[in-house]
């Protein structure tokens, strides 16, 4: 078995922390430091793994309000609204959910991520409104990290795009989708790419279906659902097929829309309970700057 693999599922850590570990010089094999995930271990070998503390950031528990959608001990569903950061990073230390969370949940939130990212399984990003699914525990972050990457669970969002899309044609009443991998893009890091023929760098598999709810003269008004959940994927593969992201200033074509961030919200959220295992599905109203965007194209 693969080094990555037997760690995540022999010790109280994901695949992704595995992987970090391993890379970083933490793990050995017969007291010889490994750091390759790829690593193939074998009966009777000795495995080390050192955990280090986690940094300590200077990351203070906010009086922030929560629009809470579900809690228990084991988790939390947030309806996180456009504009707010899910977690701190150069430049956003404060204002951002997990200070949010850390005034709210006390220590009651996973570590696994690391302290900046205390109790995140997955992100939305900053300019796009919706529900995210925090873990409480290690044990619901690990249950809730392999529901990700099984893809059992279900991430729906609506979105207004450019263009009108075609509600008669497509696969399924109307559905289309758009399988194209992504990955970094060379000439800009923060920025993610489809990768073409010619594309030198790393790609993984991204799948996303898209549907015509209504469609205006020069917008549509679109229900998406995820397969994978890479970075920016709906934004980039819109813009991919030609229909970006209304307000979308990164991968958009740079007509006004008077928006303050990309017309995109993630409204419906269907998982397995960590613990009970029940269907939890959850879902919210679409938010006031996306229902007055439609109201401003109804009206023309």
């Amino acid at each position: 078995m693969r080094l990555d693999k037997y760690l995540a599922e022999n010790r109280e850590v994901t695949r992704a922390l595995a992987t970090k570990l391993i890379e970083s010089g933490n793990c050995t094999v017969n007291d010889v430091i490994i750091t390759s995930k790829k690593h193939i271990v074998k009966l009777c070998d000795e495995i080390r793994l050192n955990i280090p503390e986690p940094q300590k950031l200077d990351i203070l528990p906010e009086s922030i309000p929560l629009d809470i959608r579900y809690e228990d001990k084991h988790v939390i569903v947030i309806n996180k609204p456009q504009g707010m950061v899910v977690h701190p990073a150069p430049g956003h230390y404060s204002g951002t959910l997990v200070n949010a969370l850390m005034f709210h949940c006390g220590e009651s939130l996973s570590g696994i991520a690391g302290t900046e990212r205390v109790g995140i399984v997955h992100r939305i990003d900053k300019n796009t409104s919706g529900l995210l699914v925090v873990a409480k525990n290690n044990t619901a972050h690990i249950s809730l990290s392999e529901q990700f990457k099984e893809r059992t669970i279900q991430k729906e969002y609506e979105a207004v795009v450019h263009g009108r899309v075609r509600q008669s044609l497509g696969q399924g009443r109307g559905v289309f989708t758009i399988n194209a991998p992504l990955g970094r893009s060379v000439h800009d890091r923060k920025r993610m790419c489809v990768a073409t023929a010619n594309f030198k760098g790393t790609a993984r598999e991204a799948i996303t279906h898209y549907k015509a709810l209504s469609v205006y003269d020069k917008f549509s008004h679109i229900r998406i659902k995820l397969e994978t959940g890479r970075t920016h994927q709906i934004r980039v593969h819109m813009s991919y097929v030609g229909h970006s992201l209304a307000g979308d200033s990164v991968y958009g074509d740079g007509k006004p829309t008077f928006l303050n961030g990309q017309c995109l919200h993630a409204k419906r959220l269907v998982f397995n309970h960590p613990n009970s295992g029940e269907l939890i599905e959850i879902e919210s109203e679409l938010p006031d700057y996306f229902k007055e965007f439609l109201r401003k194209l109804q009206k023309n």
